[in-house]
């Protein structure tokens, strides 16, 4: 399974960002998502800047993973995803019927 990690931008320029995630930093490309402010959150994969995220959606898939950890471990992994419990999941726009005219 190949993952998405949230990494918060240092520094960077057009084609690349100096990004960082607890204690690793490394350089990824910024071909995908143009130039990054410093302290924005991009969902980095396989060294690749592939979206820019807002901080709340960073929180979230940091929770996601550590959940995913959290199970494979055989811990209890429900809280990590508080945001989804007690809720009907939601259809993107483009797979909700359309209402009949």
């Amino acid at each position: 399974m190949c993952l998405g990690l949230p990494m918060k931008v240092l520094s960077g320029d057009d084609v690349s960002a100096l990004v960082e995630r607890g204690t690793t930093q490394r350089r990824v490309s910024t071909l995908l998502t143009g130039a990054v402010p410093v302290g924005a959150y991009v969902l980095v994969h396989l060294d690749s800047a592939v979206r820019v995220l807002d901080a709340d959606d960073a929180v979230l898939i940091d929770l996601a993973i550590s959940g995913l950890e959290a199970a494979a471990r055989g811990e209890s992994h429900e809280a990590y995803f508080a945001d989804l419990i007690h809720r009907e999941p939601r259809l993107p726009p483009h797979l909700v019927p359309k209402e009949p005219t």
